[in-house]
């Protein structure tokens, strides 16, 4: 009796190691510790970081960066980057305040809006896959285009929304939750799934991984990218409505360097810029590192400019974390 006892409590302490050194071995100990880091940092300079209305106000300003995070992490895994996110939030959130300053009910005009930039999203992809322009070079025009397009639709002047309904989105609870919050819980939760156990998800990866395995297997990459830009389009537009109704108007400014922002966040995720690796529980941890950070800093009243310098920083330390993992995935896979 004595000896199974024995028997039985081995076992579990050898699963309790094993559990703990996976947990030490995952590529993601490091975004966990700088998490940590990050949190206690900020919380010893500043009283107020360490507050449960703090954590939900970076969890609502994370709300637009993390819905285009998503979108940059499909295409970041397919081996593509998309740089207009910032102005197609921007024309989004113009173009349905318009629509709704017209008079047309809130779900008309989201279904408008949404229609409109996956459209975009459509010729990003077919400028890309059918005109085999350069992703960066495409959706730099566009990120031009586009944000001169939100500027021309309004006359380059603030359009001020006075939908009620439409202005609870950005603002409103339930249960508590903001939505903002909930849309965003949501949005990581389903792209999550689909990329880690559906058809579709795996051929994301092949795609970016190596697109000659891709073609063997009978994946038709262009077609799959095409939906990729398609998706961060939308994801982008309904941040940008999101946005529109936090700030009770559409503003053709809106959302400068937003793209920056969540390539930033996906990376720090542990995105292969290279495509094929990443998870979308990482883009999650890259996003709260990325937004924590922003907090923090305005939380101890740096300046906006060094603000900048700051996630300038930040991007380049992120990039540069994403050459040494490829660099180590590389050599591992030569030996």
């Amino acid at each position: 009796m004595t000896d199974k006892v024995n028997v039985i409590k081995n076992n579990q302490k050898e699963k309790g190691e094993s559990f703990f050194k996976s947990i030490l071995s995952s590529d993601k100990i490091g975004l966990i510790i700088a998490l940590i880091v990050m949190m206690g940092t900020f919380s010893i300079l500043s009283p107020h970081f360490l507050t449960m209305n703090n954590f939900i106000n970076i969890l609502i300003a994370a709300s637009l960066t993390g819905l285009v995070a998503v979108g940059e992490s499909y295409l970041l895994i397919a081996g593509h980057v998309d740089l207009s996110p910032g102005s197609v939030a921007a024309f989004a959130g113009v173009l349905a305040s318009i629509i709704l300053a017209s008079g047309m009910g809130m779900f008309a005009t989201f279904l408008i809006v949404i229609v409109v930039c996956v459209l975009i999203g459509w010729v990003n992809g077919l400028a890309i896959n059918k005109i085999n322009i350069e992703p960066f070079i495409a959706t730099l025009a566009s990120m031009s285009i586009i944000r001169g397009f939100a500027y021309i639709l309004c006359n380059g002047r603030p359009v001020f929304i006075s939908h009620e309904t439409f202005l609870k989105i950005g603002v409103g609870r339930i249960m508590n939750v903001p939505i903002p919050v909930i849309i965003l819980a949501t949005a990581f939760i389903i792209f999550g799934v689909i990329l880690k156990h559906t058809r579709f998800g795996r051929n994301v990866y092949i795609i970016g991984g190596n697109a000659k395995a891709a073609r063997l297997a009978g994946i038709d990459a262009k077609k799959v990218t095409i939906k990729l830009y398609m998706m961060n389009a939308a994801l982008a537009g309904i941040g940008g409505m999101l946005l529109a109704s936090r700030m009770t108007s559409g503003q053709p400014s809106a959302s400068l360097g937003l793209e920056f922002d969540a390539i930033t966040a996906a990376v720090l995720g542990g995105i292969a810029f290279t495509g094929g690796v990443g998870t979308m529980f990482g883009t999650v941890l890259g996003v709260i590192i990325l937004q924590g950070f922003n907090n923090g800093l305005l939380l101890l009243n740096v300046p906006s400019f060094w603000q900048y310098v700051a996630r300038g920083l930040l991007l380049f330390l992120a990039l540069s974390f994403d050459y040494l993992r490829n660099k180590k995935r590389t050599k591992g896979s030569t030996r």
